[in-house]
């Protein structure tokens, strides 16, 4: 149970802390499957907004490089010792890098769906192409900014930032769609229910550490993962009240309706409202 120069200190403790890193890798990787299903079933992406997907593939590939780097570089990993303490347990499980591989490729095979099926008159924004831009643009800069010091880091500490900005963010064109519609048609709730399951657990994972350690340094060390895990929750929440309770019916206006609105077109009445 040694990591370099830091050991757990309580075995049941590190199996607990095992279990609920594997359990919040199953339920969050099982958690894209239902909106993937839901486009193929419909043969269609309609309902499901492109910036989220787009903000969701760039939060993902950015905590993917912050996961693996920092489990597998050892000089990262010196880099955070030297930083958080040599007793400092890394603050990255295998659960965590596995999760995010999975995720990587789940929202990539979304995407190519809105490539192949039925999308209507939806399409990327522009807002959400100039944030995106500027994303990648800042993941950029930084690497030129660490290069010559070698503080590999605080790169991928940025890459983390980047993530935790984008889930900060890529929920709110689908809770703001679902709230123009009225509806959330087209918007797996499977996905959310797992999700929410899935940051539930991390946070416990993450409080497992602290105790054992005696410290707080991994929540700390890895704002990343806490800030994903809460502001998760908080969406998800939004979610399912909109769901079950804003928009239980789901007969709201469809989206070719919303989108004749957008446009300035005459609104129809939907589904007989």
């Amino acid at each position: 149970m040694a990591e370099g120069d830091a050991e757990w200190h309580s075995s049941s403790l590190y199996v607990f802390y095992l279990t609920l890193g594997w359990f919040a890798f199953a339920v969050w990787s099982v958690s894209f499957y239902p909106q993937v299903l839901l486009n193929y079933r419909r043969k269609s992406v309609t309902g499901l907004t492109f910036d989220f997907l787009v903000f969701n593939f760039t939060k993902h590939s950015s905590y993917l490089i912050y996961n693996a780097s920092l489990y597998f570089s050892p000089v990262v990993q010196q880099q955070y010792r030297d930083k958080y303490g040599k007793s400092e347990l890394i603050p990255v499980a295998p659960s965590d890098v596995a999760f995010s591989i999975h995720a990587v490729l789940l929202t990539a095979i979304t995407l190519f769906q809105v490539c192949i099926y039925e999308r209507g008159q939806q399409k990327v924004s522009k807002p959400a192409i100039g944030i995106t831009t500027v994303a990648w643009g800042s993941a950029v800069v930084l690497l030129f900014m660490a290069w010559p010091k070698g503080d590999w880091l605080w790169l991928v500490s940025g890459f983390n930032i980047i993530q935790l900005v984008m889930t900060a963010i890529k929920y709110i064109p689908q809770a703001w769609f679902n709230y123009q519609r009225k509806s959330t048609v087209g918007w797996s709730i499977g996905n959310i229910i797992l999700d929410l399951s899935g940051g539930t657990a991390n946070i416990f994972q993450m409080a497992i550490q602290s105790i054992d350690q005696n410290s707080t340094e991994n929540f700390t060390g890895n704002v990343g993962k806490l800030g994903l895990s809460l502001e998760s929750i908080f969406f998800d929440v939004l979610f399912v009240i909109q769901h079950y309770c804003l928009y239980p019916k789901r007969e709201g206006i469809t989206v070719d309706e919303y989108q004749e609105i957008e446009e300035g077109e005459p609104e129809t009445p939907a589904h007989g409202h």
